[in-house]
């Protein structure tokens, strides 16, 4: 069992930067790949970033060029940092690990609001 500790968040206007993180256990937190998704109200969960732990990292297209996800493997961490936050970018936003042999697993959310 891994566990995913969401820290972060909050009430932010437009333009404005935010940075989420997120704690997991276990001691092999380099091999697992890591990611952020959110849900806005009446609509599906959806990817905005992962790290697959080769340095190789992926975005959804409409964050592209504004978050950034970063990984510290000695701090067993996961960081998304949120830059030119629209209000589109409204929504719980939850941490995830796929573990190797052990399958996924996800944070508890965190509400990020974005508003004047």
């Amino acid at each position: 069992q891994v566990q995913l500790v969401q820290s972060g968040g909050g009430l932010v206007q437009p333009g404005g930067s935010l940075r989420l993180s997120c704690a997991a256990s276990g001691g092999a937190f380099s091999l697992y790949v890591m990611g952020w998704y959110r849900q806005a109200p009446g609509n599906q969960r959806e990817m905005v970033a992962r790290d697959f732990a080769d340095g190789r990292t992926t975005y959804g297209d409409s964050v592209k060029g504004r978050f950034t996800i970063s990984r510290d493997n000695d701090k067993n961490t996961v960081y998304l940092q949120m830059n030119s936050l629209e209000f589109d970018d409204t929504a719980v936003y939850y941490c995830s690990a796929v573990v190797p042999g052990f399958g996924g697993f996800w944070g508890q959310g965190t509400q990020v609001t974005v508003s004047s």
